[in-house]
């Protein structure tokens, strides 16, 4: 039962006693855990992207009406490991003038930045690094993924490559913005940038009661990453795949990982900050049940990503900017105050009281929102039938009025 209740606190107060035991002292030996339990967590997660990938392919093939892998092992479940073993085999080619030190170094830290974020992810009760700026963290960690995409651009002495750095900023700095507009709302409804506080604070989930918030962290998260819609980053259409076009095996293989792990990674935040993350029923009794609670959540969550991925055509430049700047950050801007003020009135109406409160708020704002952008559909179309004439203002533009030829005659 000790270690169903406190799996982790079992496991460590074991290693712990093993470690004294050797002569090691009380310092090292905290040390030691320390790095046990950072390479315990980075592996698996890097792992379960073998799982991830797999998942994703066959997902996108069933909606593009494929098969996906079918062929290397039941339902292609060995296809993933194929795949590494022929990428291991490949030789990394680096091309003549490119800055090497900078040129391995971009994937490096762009992986370590994904796996960075989950140094504070609650995974289960009493695990991890409770930090108590721990919201704050994950964005400014995120930001080395793009980094390390501006490093690779600009070392690979490649124009399509540098191309596709410059488009990293201005998708970063613009989708930055939303991101951390919405993930102010459950730091202030919960009172804390703590994420293990933001679990513990949500008896109702909070994407209850802020769902715009919600979504727009989700969208504002897959832009930032760099996913289908918004996947202007390697665009193979435009810029002969992107910013890893001079990369090769291994060095590639980095990459991949690192784009299939910050998706699901997005999954797992989301989970945390909006679905409960590792609540549920017996979750406290038992972590790791509360740790299958969280897996679920971050899969469905991960899940609309990969539908994204697999049905959305991808958005230009300025419709990107535009959608950011123009409808995204706005909005963010609106739930924030809105969820300041209405959170001093319901505050003391108790859990559902409160969370039925911010949930009607929430539904007047987003009504409110369809009323405008149904309005601003009409004044554009109506812009569209306007004809500008030389030295004139623009005039409406006379009906057409179709008649036969013998009508006509």
């Amino acid at each position: 039962m000790g270690i169903l209740s406190q799996p982790v606190g079992v496991i460590a107060a074991w290693l712990r006693g093993l470690f004294l035991g050797w002569g090691l002292s009380e310092g090292l030996t905290t040390v030691l855990l320390y790095l046990i339990g950072a390479l315990v967590v980075a592996t698996v997660a890097q792992v379960w992207v073998i799982f991830l990938i797999w998942f994703e392919r066959k997902i996108i093939g069933r909606f593009q009406s494929r098969l996906g892998p079918n062929r290397v092992g039941p339902y292609g479940l060995l296809q993933p490991f194929a795949d590494v073993i022929k990428i291991i085999t490949k030789e990394v080619i680096i091309p003549d003038g490119a800055d090497r030190p900078v040129y391995l170094l971009g994937p490096i830290i762009m992986d370590a930045g994904v796996l960075a974020i989950w140094a504070v992810l609650p995974l289960i009760p009493m695990m991890g690094m409770d930090l108590n700026v721990a919201a704050l963290y994950t964005i400014a960690v995120g930001a080395f993924a793009t980094l390390g995409i501006l490093m690779s651009g600009w070392a690979s002495n490649n124009k399509f490559a540098l191309v596709s750095a410059f488009r990293t900023v201005a998708q970063m700095v613009s989708y930055e913005v939303p991101t951390v507009l919405s993930l102010l709302i459950p730091v202030l409804l919960a009172g804390t940038m703590s994420l293990e506080g933001i679990v513990k604070a949500q008896h109702v989930w909070f994407v209850v009661l802020a769902p715009l918030a919600f979504l727009i962290y989700l969208v504002s998260s897959i832009a930032e990453i760099g996913r289908t819609p918004f996947d202007l980053l390697e665009a193979e259409s435009e810029i002969v795949a992107g910013f890893h076009i001079e990369y090769s095996g291994m060095v590639f293989a980095i990459f991949y990982v690192g784009d299939f792990l910050h998706a699901y990674t997005i999954g797992v935040l989301s989970a945390v900050l909006f679905l409960g993350g590792w609540r549920g029923p017996g979750a406290e009794a038992f972590p790791l049940l509360g740790f299958v609670y969280l897996w679920i959540k971050a899969f469905a969550v991960y899940f609309v990503v990969v539908w994204a991925r697999g049905t959305l055509p991808r958005v230009r430049i300025d419709q990107m900017m535009n959608f950011s700047w123009k409808f995204l950050t706005p909005l963010a801007l609106i739930l924030l105050v809105v969820a300041v003020v209405v959170d001093q009135f319901v505050g003391g109406w108790g859990v559902w009281g409160r969370a039925l409160g911010h949930l009607a708020a929430n539904v007047v704002v987003g009504w409110l929102t369809l009323l405008y952008l149904n309005h601003y559909d009409k004044v554009r179309a109506s812009r569209r039938r306007m004809v500008a004439q030389p030295g004139q203002y623009p005039v409406a533009r006379p009906p057409v009025v179709e008649t036969s030829t013998e009508a006509a005659s």
